[in-house]
């Protein structure tokens, strides 16, 4: 990305929560943060990365969901493009696979690597609380904005 001084926060401003509360990216935002130019230079990782996924036994279809997303090409004719709603998990993949040149791409296998880690971990935590104190923690979550 041009002259944008890449942060960690830059992933949580493209992250996106669907109607189920899960968290996902989308490739295309992805995409550019981590400095591919060119789709089918980036589809390229994502192909590594669902290889990855299929060869840790994990459905790929869990993590890199296609959607079409239809885009504007000019005459006010739109046309579809492949799009992927990546999860935490398909995002860390393409971190991985990705360009170690890119310093992009450093950044964000710490970022989903950290917050990958934090996941478990809250996970740990929140199985052993009794059920009362679920629902006060999913009550405390909702006043904050943050979903589970």
């Amino acid at each position: 990305m041009c002259n944008l001084k890449i942060n960690y926060d830059v992933f949580e401003s493209i992250k996106h929560v669907d109607e189920n509360e899960y968290e996902y990216w989308e490739a295309r935002e992805i995409q550019k943060i981590l400095g591919y130019k060119e789709w089918r230079k980036f589809e390229n990782v994502i192909t590594k990365a669902k290889k990855s996924c299929e060869n840790s036994n994990q459905f790929t279809y869990n993590h890199f969901v296609n959607i079409d997303k239809m885009v504007e090409i000019g005459s006010n004719t739109h046309r579809k493009i492949l799009n992927y709603k990546l999860s935490r998990y398909a995002c860390y993949l393409i971190a991985q696979n990705g360009d170690s040149k890119k310093k992009t791409i450093a950044l964000a296998q710490t970022y989903f690597a950290i917050q990958t880690r934090k996941m478990e971990i809250s996970e740990k935590e929140y199985s052993k609380l009794t059920e009362d104190e679920k629902r006060l923690y999913q009550r405390n979550l909702t006043k904050k904005g943050i979903y589970r």
